[in-house]
């Protein structure tokens, strides 16, 4: 195999790896976040599958939350496509990659409530108070940026 064709093989693999441990651990905080404040665990996976599914998708039961599960890990791999890809192109994120993606993080977050979920089926207004906006941003960059960051740069070593 050439180099060229080496190289894009392993950044396949390693934003592949970077998307399902920051889809896990995002996945996971989700869910204990959200059960302490009363809901289910098919209640969380049900409302990422109403992005793409509407109300309809907290009618649908398990086949809807595994819906949202799969949806879940797609959005995960996209984007830590767009970080492995940055992170290509900007060598200092392989080499602090806790600050990259710390920041990372917060532009995912960024990212996430004011384009992709406005723009979905999401059946609800999602409100911001600073207790929620500080867990989500906290979430995204300890279970979404840095371990993706971290992933990308051990690859590189």
């Amino acid at each position: 195999m050439a180099t060229e064709d080496r190289r894009k093989s392993s950044w396949a693999r390693v934003t592949l790896w970077a998307g399902l441990l920051a889809g896990t651990l995002d996945i996971l905080a989700a869910v204990v976040t959200n059960t302490l404040r009363g809901s289910t665990p098919t209640r969380v996976l049900q409302s990422v599958g109403s992005g793409l599914l509407g109300r309809r998708a907290f009618d649908g039961g398990w086949p809807t939350a595994a819906f949202g599960l799969v949806v879940h890990y797609v959005l995960m791999i996209i984007i830590a496509a767009i970080y492995c890809a940055l992170a290509r192109r900007m060598p200092w994120t392989l080499q602090r990659p806790v600050l990259a993606g710390a920041v990372f993080g917060v532009a995912a977050y960024a990212v996430m409530n004011a384009v992709v979920v406005p723009l979905s089926a999401f059946p609800y207004t999602l409100s911001y108070p600073p207790s929620t906006l500080a867990i989500g941003i906290g979430v995204h960059i300890v279970c979404i940026g840095v371990p993706m960051a971290l992933v990308a740069a051990a690859a590189r070593r």
